[in-house]
């Protein structure tokens, strides 16, 4: 049986704990793996290794650290075809899709290579007579990432090339359920150059988190999950003087109105919401069917359900892949039940399904389920499976209104050939991340991903320039050169300019 281990100081760990966690294969069902479950000093342990390192790397030139990203995007292009076979075997997601994941994480990559353009201050000459102030933005020290299941290697990759790159080191807690990608992104690392230390890795469960949130030693945390962890993540650890980013849930919802291109709308919806099996924090789960829309949308929606092709991940051909673990799959066939018990109708069924040789592995199959009320719990819910709701209302203020009334503000869509709907949607719509027409709307590298209301606890995006505000802090410098015969011209009075 392999197992996983920590990456502590440069080299695989096995710590000093005896816990361990199955890692399944979602496609058949079978244990393929074992990880290591960190105690709290193991967690110690890293960060300490963290901290050693953390003088010297953040006194490493802007060009020397840039050099590292660049020698290290090189290698996972180099490696994309294996980080994604790892995640495809434990998460279960399809290959295609997880080399998009790797290939959306290697963008941030390139967005840190350029760090010494990022990182410029800002400089104003004499702002009194004889005095110049400046400013500059430095490294808050050892900082953490704990990051789930669904993207283990995109999203870890959303947080720590900036974070390094900015010149902090980095201690990263990613899931256990799909440990590998982070070991072997730790790997590369080591071969790129970086001195050891300045990125590690523990697995492990709440013990681990919690040593984490307790660490005097760890100066700020970057979060993505659900958000109940969220929230208490962003608590405890801004309770102990962190700071704090902590993305959380969604419920996500596209808008469809009469006036669109039904077919290119069902297209994209089935791809939204069906995709990654449902696994994704930007995944559609609520079609508003806008009036007349609304009858057309489900039966095109549900002609594109039934068409998926469900398999292994490694399957070719296969477009959607099994759902992380036997506990995912019963909840999300428990909430099509409960649906279907509160009065809403299961247009496309995906209770039941197999594939053929493969039927002790997670499957849900696609499924669209109409006429669904938003006191119901498969509204309410975060489903997190191939599950697309179909919510009617009359007209597109009606809609919005449904958007804003949602708890949830990560990301929204909206499907239309008019101009005027469209922008009317944009500013009224209360969610961080908005597609026109494009329902999955993450943005790029160079923009920062993040929501709204109990979708984001803190208040920074991740990556982009708000990552590079969120890993560092500012520093402003007013000098003065006095002369060495000039007369101080010291004062007891408040210092105004001259």
């Amino acid at each position: 049986m392999r197992t996983v281990q920590h990456w502590i100081a440069g080299a695989p760990s096995s710590g000093g704990s005896a816990r361990i966690a199955e890692v399944f294969n979602p496609a058949t069902g079978a244990v393929q793996a074992e990880v290591l479950l960190a105690s709290t000093a193991d967690v110690d342990a890293a960060i300490g290794a963290a901290w050693d390192a953390f003088p010297a790397w953040s006194q490493t030139s802007l060009s020397a650290r840039a050099k590292v990203l660049f020698a290290f995007r090189e290698l996972v292009n180099a490696n994309a075809d294996r980080l994604a076979e790892a995640i495809t075997d434990e998460h279960g997601k399809v290959l295609s899709d997880a080399k998009g994941e790797v290939q959306r994480g290697l963008e941030v990559v390139e967005f840190a290579c350029g760090i010494p353009h990022l990182l410029k201050g800002d400089y104003s000459d004499q702002v009194s007579t004889g005095v110049d102030t400046f400013s500059f933005r430095e490294p808050l020290g050892v900082v953490a990432g704990i990051t789930p299941f669904n993207f283990p290697a995109m999203v870890p990759m959303w947080m720590f090339p900036v974070a390094i790159a900015c010149g902090n080191t980095f201690v990263l807690k990613p899931s256990e359920r799909d440990p590998s990608a982070a070991v072997i992104l730790a790997e590369l690392w080591q071969q790129a150059g970086l001195p050891d230390g300045v990125f590690n890795v523990v697995h492990g469960d709440k013990e681990a988190v919690d040593a984490i949130l307790d660490s005097p030693r760890v100066a700020a945390v970057s979060f993505v999950g659900s958000t109940p962890i969220a929230r208490y993540i962003h608590e405890r650890a801004s309770a102990a003087g962190k700071r704090v980013q902590a993305l959380g849930g969604a419920k996500n919802h596209a808008i469809v109105l009469p006036d669109a291109d039904v077919d290119f709308a069902a297209d994209h919806l089935a791809a939204a919401a069906f995709g990654s099996a449902g696994e994704r924090c930007m995944a559609i789960s609520a079609a508003v069917a806008v009036g007349a829309a609304a009858d057309r949308v489900v039966e095109a929606v549900g002609e594109r359900a039934r068409a998926v092709k469900v398999g292994p991940g490694r399957s070719a051909g296969a477009e959607m892949g099994p759902v992380v673990t036997k506990q995912a799959q019963e909840r999300i066939l428990g909430l099509i039940d409960t649906g279907e018990q509160q009065g809403a109708t299961v247009a496309v069924d995906g209770r039941g399904f197999t594939v053929a040789g493969h039927e002790d592995g997670f499957w849900v199959g696609p499924t669209v389920i109409d006429q669904v009320q938003t006191e119901m719990d498969v509204y309410q819910q975060e489903i997190f499976g191939p599950v697309l709701s179909v919510v009617r209302t009359d007209d597109v203020d009606e809609a919005i209104a449904l958007v804003n009334a949602n708890p949830y503000g990560n990301g929204t869509a909206i499907f239309t050939s008019s101009g005027e709907h469209a922008r009317r949607f944009q500013r009224g719509v209360h969610v961080g991340m908005i597609g026109i027409n494009v329902p999955v709307p993450v943005p790029m590298a160079f923009y920062s991903f993040g929501g709204w209301k109990d979708s984001l606890f803190g208040d920074k995006h991740v990556h982009g320039p708000e990552g590079v505000s969120f890993y560092t802090r500012a520093k402003v410098v007013t000098t003065r050169w006095p002369q060495v015969a000039q007369a101080s011209e010291a004062s007891f009075h408040f210092p105004t300019a001259r």
